[in-house]
């Protein structure tokens, strides 16, 4: 299967790139002020929060864990969960540092911070951004601006709470004719999409959308594109009406 590397890998890689220092630069040196900077990429697959799992685990209360050992979280690979790893400031350096090297087989497709510097800010960060009692908020700052975008807009980086849904986020129907689909929101809006340019996902969690209420989000620098949510997979088939 191709691995396809996320826009959150540019944009790290890109951040490094601009803070080039020493090889023997030491993790205890790290600045957690510019590893926060850093940690911006992150968050687009990481939580801070206690049992928030997003595309990978929360990250809070790692240091001492078991690496794959976050019972909440069931995607961890078979290498990651035999290894013998407990994170420290030194496992998790040599771990941003080449992710395939340090345990192979993982399925992280992030291909490694290979600036010390970058990575002890980094580090500095996690060592005090996962501590008990720091994640809530540290996380709630470095993920401002979780509004709904409306079905029109960009769409936010981290969906918020799919709970409470303002009226242009909330689908209320969905009809397909030919290769259209055909979304209507809350505030009365309709708005076609090519049936290739509609994705339909699921949350579960404490935070996806109500049962029969499914959120919709766009994407595409044109709002070409969206991304509806549904509580559970059979609510997709049948809120689908087919209807020209």
């Amino acid at each position: 299967m191709r691995k396809f590397v996320p826009l959150s890998v540019v944009i790290v890689g890109a951040a490094v790139a601009a803070t080039s220092a020493p090889s023997n630069w030491a993790v205890a040196a790290g600045n957690p002020d510019r590893g926060a900077q850093l940690f911006g990429a992150c968050a687009a697959c990481h939580s801070l929060n206690p049992d928030r799992n997003m595309t990978g685990p929360s990250l809070a209360g790692m240091f001492g864990r078991k690496a794959g050992g976050l019972e909440s979280f069931h995607r961890y690979s078979p290498a990651l969960k035999s290894s013998d790893v407990v994170w420290n400031e030194q496992k998790l350096d040599a771990w941003l540092k080449d992710p395939a090297q340090f345990i192979p087989k993982n399925r992280m497709t992030f291909p490694g911070m290979k600036d010390d510097r970058a990575r002890a800010d980094l580090v500095a960060f996690l060592k005090q951004a996962t501590a008990p009692g720091n994640s809530g908020s540290i996380q709630a700052g470095q993920q401002g601006g979780m509004t709904g975008g409306g079905m029109m807009g960009m769409g936010p980086a981290t969906v918020p709470n799919l709970k409470t849904l303002e009226p242009a986020d909330l689908v209320i129907a969905i009809r397909h004719c030919r290769d259209t689909y055909r979304v209507t929101t809350g505030d009365g809006e309709t708005t076609d999409f090519w049936e290739r340019n509609l994705r339909f996902k699921t949350d579960s969690s404490d935070e996806g959308p109500n049962k029969g209420a499914p959120a919709v989000f766009g994407a595409g620098m044109a709002g070409d594109r969206a991304s509806v949510i549904f509580a559970a997979p059979e609510e997709i088939s049948a809120f689908i009406k087919p209807e020209c």
